[in-house]
């Protein structure tokens, strides 16, 4: 009986990518915290209610991480993903379990932000989203701290929320754009002052373990992350392929220009090594699709309507990134893998609020198709991309 079901299964899974997917309008509706209706939007989604997926957790390989945890009403996806990331990452290398202060990197963020701001003369983006890789830089100049010695927000609230923080700091910066205040000096000191009304100050220095650390001691004598081994990868045929370049995207604001760019099947190719050799990867890309599923299953596949399974290559990945249906909306951290004959899905870690309403709270199942197509750009080890870096680097 158990080999009947598993057939139905496969039939049904193998179905879900060979015949013609359904695509329905929903409605959103969004309530204040008083029940009072304030937002409602229409959406173009795909209809999944009678398809097969991979949506069980138990049924995956699972690298170990910490659990998922909520970003709030923030932008800054990006820094939980890439905390994530390196959680595991100081496990994988040193066995050490020890949840790291996403808000101690974002406060530091918004600092360099404000710097480049005057440094550029206005010409620096500002908002809550950066990329994975800003870690790579914020570790080594502020270090890091543990969450119970930072959680960055006030004891009144449950959880994060930036939008009127972000805002106050735009319209300041505004006014000294206007007003060509370009003291760096003052700027950093009153983005400082908004910051530590909202967040609180970071510490200086704690004790941990029985030793008294700085957030740049930490960082360095018990962490041991070394940023250097880390690389960043995309996937665009706008520019050279086995080379870096900037990955141009308002996110990217300090103008990271040290992404190995490779073409679509080695971009996947990168990650499913990876994953099967027991390094998660830090992802981040385009869910403003028809195939991402908010409701119970939170699955992200391409439905057929889009394009077929085997029209998923360069050019088109291409095409929607010129055309920009896809963007850099969303970072999340792969922390496991499934396959079911040819196909791959990968276990997702999503701080996205809207994760945690599923039968996996705050986990998604995302198609190898999906990421080939609709994601941009991954933080790997250098060991885990060994065999690519050596055909480039030479």
């Amino acid at each position: 009986m158990k080999n009947v079901l598993f057939i139905i299964g496969c039939l049904l899974y193998l179905s879900s990518f060979t015949q013609t997917d359904k695509a329905i309008i929903e409605s959103d509706t969004f309530y204040s915290r008083f029940n009072v209706l304030f937002q409602s939007r229409k959406s173009f989604k795909a209809d999944l209610t009678n398809y097969y997926f991979p949506d069980n957790k138990e049924n995956y390989t699972v690298l170990h991480h910490l659990p998922p945890v909520c970003q709030g009403n923030t932008g800054t996806c990006w820094c939980f993903a890439a905390t994530s990331f390196f959680e595991s990452e100081i496990y994988r290398l040193y066995q050490k379990e020890i949840k790291l202060s996403e808000m101690y990197f974002v406060y530091w963020e918004y600092i360099d932000r404000a710097i480049d701001f005057v440094r550029t003369r206005g010409q620096t983006y500002i908002d809550e989203g950066s990329e994975a890789s800003a870690l790579l830089r914020l570790l080594p100049k502020y270090g890091a701290v543990p969450l119970s010695f930072y959680k960055g927000k006030p004891e009144y609230r449950n959880q994060h929320s930036h939008r009127e923080l972000v805002k106050q700091i735009k319209q300041f910066l505004n006014e000294v754009e206007k007003n060509q205040i370009w003291n760096e000096s003052y700027v950093v000191q009153t983005v400082q002052s908004l910051l530590d009304r909202e967040m609180g100050r970071p510490p200086a220095q704690f004790t941990y373990e029985d030793k008294t650390y700085t957030p740049l001691s930490f960082a360095k004598d018990y962490l041991k992350l070394n940023p250097t081994t880390y690389f960043r990868w995309m996937s665009t045929n706008s520019v050279s392929y086995y080379e870096k370049h900037e990955l141009v995207e308002n996110d990217n604001w300090w103008h990271d220009d040290n992404y190995y760019n490779v073409p679509p099947d080695t971009f996947v190719k990168l990650i499913r090594t990876a994953v099967e050799n027991g390094y998660s990867v830090c992802l981040c890309g385009d869910i403003s699709e028809p195939g991402y599923d908010a409701s119970e299953k939170k699955v992200a596949a391409i439905p057929t309507f889009d394009i077929p399974q085997s029209g998923i290559n360069e050019h088109s990945r291409e095409l929607r990134l010129q055309n920009e249906s896809t963007t850099d909306d969303h970072c999340v951290h792969i922390v496991g893998c499934f396959k079911e004959g040819e196909n791959y899905w990968y276990l997702i870690k999503d701080s996205n609020g809207s994760t945690f309403d599923g039968s996996f709270p705050g986990y998604r199942f995302y198609s190898d198709n999906y990421i080939k197509l609709k994601m941009m750009n991954i933080l790997i080890h250098s060991d885990a991309s060994r065999w690519m870096l050596e055909r480039i680097i030479k």
